[in-house]
């Protein structure tokens, strides 16, 4: 059983924010300078110049990766920015991981908010723009490795992956044979290969800002 320091460890060592993605953060956050930060999953996207709000008000509100409990236990403000950085469960859905660890991706896509769920918290005015995943991503939830497919197979890289916790250890297991002997046959790069090239990946990453 892995103690927390043990946790700790693996957050550092595989789940640290996408500069591409905190780039993106920054700028739609626009002006703001005081941040408070409503977190879904265990990295920060707060960008390093903003302040960090932990209580009372704040320039904006960023409500980074929101599972649909952390929707259900904050109250957002009633005025300020709000920003959210996301993931589309349909478009997770829809990914390669699905064919080799189906109840996975559907037990994750289940606690995610949907979409249209998300507009409305941002505002009547809302821009919706998607995040390429980029080849080097050092976030690693599950389409960080989407041209790496060989690190899922490491215990540890699943273990900084809150999504592998949502199935019970027979199910994980059989996933992770099911990839295993796909890149084995030669069957996974047969189908999906040619993301081994690719410099980033339209996947389920999104971010949802006040429009113009």
């Amino acid at each position: 059983m892995p103690t927390d320091e043990d946790r700790a460890s693996l957050l550092r060592r595989y789940r640290r924010p996408e500069p591409t993605f905190v780039r993106a953060v920054a700028k739609a956050l626009g002006d703001a300078r005081t941040v408070r930060e409503v977190r879904g999953g265990p990295v920060s996207y707060v960008p390093a110049d903003r302040e960090l709000v932990a209580d009372g008000d704040a320039d904006a509100t960023l409500l980074t990766f929101p599972a649909e409990d952390t929707l259900a236990a904050v109250a957002l403000p009633t005025g300020g920015r709000v920003v959210v950085l996301a993931r589309d469960p349909d478009r997770l859905r829809a990914g390669w991981l699905a064919e080799y660890a189906p109840d996975v991706v559907a037990a994750e896509a289940a606690t995610l908010p949907t979409i249209d769920r998300l507009v409305t918290l941002v505002g009547p005015s809302v821009d919706v723009v998607r995040l390429p995943v980029p080849f080097t991503c050092v976030d690693g939830f599950g389409e960080g490795y989407y041209a790496r497919p060989e690190r899922l197979l490491d215990a540890d890289v699943r273990a900084a992956d809150p999504a592998w916790s949502l199935v019970d250890d027979l199910t994980a297991r059989r996933s992770i044979a099911a990839l295993r002997n796909a890149l084995t046959s030669g069957e996974w790069d047969a189908r999906h290969g040619a993301l081994r090239r690719q410099p980033a990946l339209d996947g389920s990453v999104v971010l949802l800002r006040p429009g113009a």
